[in-house]
């Protein structure tokens, strides 16, 4: 089964494939396709966003004929291949995600202007030094703040469902860690004692915002698609009161 994650954010889309192994998945990224059109974030709420880019890319993949797209990384570390998709004619999901950072002293914000809380086209780091320079003189335990993260899911029969998560931590008072992306640097874990960025990416998605939602995530695919595990080359069952708990609602 195929999944169209409507991102091209390289970093989301490599947690994203980490947390869905297992599943027998082709995930791809709107990079993997040509001219794919863009649409205007304008929600009010994570939630909104999501679910209006899971709407649209379902609908404008659903009304290509052929594309041409590389095939996503193997699991088994197998070299890439060329492939084509019948998009059209195949079962498959998309995936949105929303995200972003909510913090306590700015009453929320960047929230949903996470990505351009710097301005448009803002890279993370300026996004991260303009909120280092807001929090300056701030004490440490004034400091306080979530990321969170929506993702929708869209089926190509209409079905529709929507995974929250979310991680408490707090703003630092510089930049640590390589890892990661976007706020990640900034992003104090207590219970780590250090920043999200600092993380393995195994780490980063048993704690982070967007790794809770993908474990949600998955059990609703699951529950879609009961037999997917089946037909995975990797079987990795749900356990039944994991299943019990999957809530997906058609809107």
């Amino acid at each position: 089964m195929e999944i169209i994650v409507a991102t091209k954010n390289r970093g989301k889309i490599r947690e994203i494939r980490k947390a869905l192994r297992g599943l027998g998945l082709k995930i791809y990224s709107l990079s993997d396709f040509s001219d794919v059109p863009e649409i205007v974030e304008d929600g009010k709420s994570f939630t909104e966003n999501a679910l209006k880019k899971a709407r649209f890319y379902s609908k404008y993949f659903k009304k290509l004929t052929r594309s041409t797209a590389p095939s996503p990384p193997l699991e088994d570390g197998a070299e890439k291949r060329r492939s084509e998709l019948a998009l059209s004619e195949v079962e498959g999901l998309t995936i949105a995600d929303d995200s972003g950072l909510e913090v306590d002293m700015l009453k929320g914000w960047p929230g949903i202007y996470s990505a351009r809380y710097a301005g448009e086209g803002a890279s993370d780091r300026k996004n991260n030094q303009k909120l280092l320079s807001e929090m300056e003189g701030i004490r440490i335990s004034k400091r306080g703040a979530r990321f969170k993260c929506v993702l929708a899911m869209v089926s190509t029969d209409g079905r529709e469902a929507v995974a929250e998560g979310s991680c408490r931590g707090r703003i630092g008072f510089r930049e640590m860690g390589r890892k990661g992306f976007g706020y990640d640097p900034i992003f104090m874990l207590p219970q780590y004692g250090k920043a999200m960025a600092q993380l393995t990416l195994e780490e980063k998605n048993r704690v982070s915002h967007r790794g809770k939602a993908l474990k949600k995530l998955r059990k609703i695919i699951a529950k879609f698609y009961p037999n997917i595990f089946e037909n995975s080359p990797h079987p990795s069952p749900l356990p039944s009161e994991e299943r019990e708990g999957v809530r997906g609602h058609k809107m």
